[in-house]
């Protein structure tokens, strides 16, 4: 899978997953060039995701749920994942 065709799969896979109000995923393996991670060509992401989905779980369990909604892309795809999941209510605050 090329870099854009994987960006796309994490979006679709999390906003299926989800339904969330706000989706952000970026793509920041250029920043990783040459690390062992990288050399295999799986990228390294950050996600950005406000679901009430999220609401009333733990940060743990976020985490858990966005690693379950991407399944095996974590495997063969994905190196490394920064997660922000919250709900819209603790935005709120």
């Amino acid at each position: 899978m090329n870099p854009k065709e994987r960006l796309q799969e994490i979006k679709q896979r999390l906003a299926a997953a989800f339904e969330p109000e706000t989706l952000g995923v970026e793509d920041e393996s250029h920043l990783h060039e040459g690390h062992a991670g990288a050399r295999d060509g799986r990228g390294h992401f950050r996600v950005l995701i406000i679901s009430e989905a999220f609401a009333d779980r733990s940060l743990l369990e976020r985490h858990r749920m966005v690693y379950r909604a991407l399944g095996d892309l974590m495997r063969t795809d994905i190196h490394a994942l920064s997660i922000d999941a919250w709900s819209p209510h603790e935005l709120d605050r």
